[in-house]
């Protein structure tokens, strides 16, 4: 495993979101989009899984966001972050937060 200093980790700027809106791409079976609020902005993102969850069950989930990815084009939508997951076989599992965090809190 590759190390990297804490200075490194300070510069990720890791959030938390809540879906506001997802949905399917049309010819694209393991990706969706998604609309999340970061707290200070709504931000579109192309996100995985897409095999697994379908996009009503992503509405509402409170989510952790790397938000300072550069942004990326997937499938003609540009992607202006990363939701974070633990894999488990190939299956996204959408990491969270416990309790009452509001959406734009920063993970440390």
């Amino acid at each position: 495993m590759m190390s990297i200093s804490y200075d490194e980790f300070k510069r990720l700027d890791i959030r938390v979101g809540v879906v506001l809106k997802a949905e399917s791409i049309a010819g694209k079976s393991r990706i969706m989009k998604a609309l999340v609020d970061i707290g200070n902005e709504k931000r579109e993102l192309i996100v995985g899984g897409a095999e697994y969850y379908r996009p009503e069950e992503m509405v509402g989930r409170k989510v952790i966001v790397l938000a300072n990815l550069e942004p990326k084009s997937i499938a003609g939508v540009r992607s202006h972050g990363m939701l974070l997951a633990a894999d488990v076989d190939g299956k996204p599992y959408w990491l969270t937060v416990d309790g009452d965090v509001p959406a734009g809190s920063k993970v440390r």
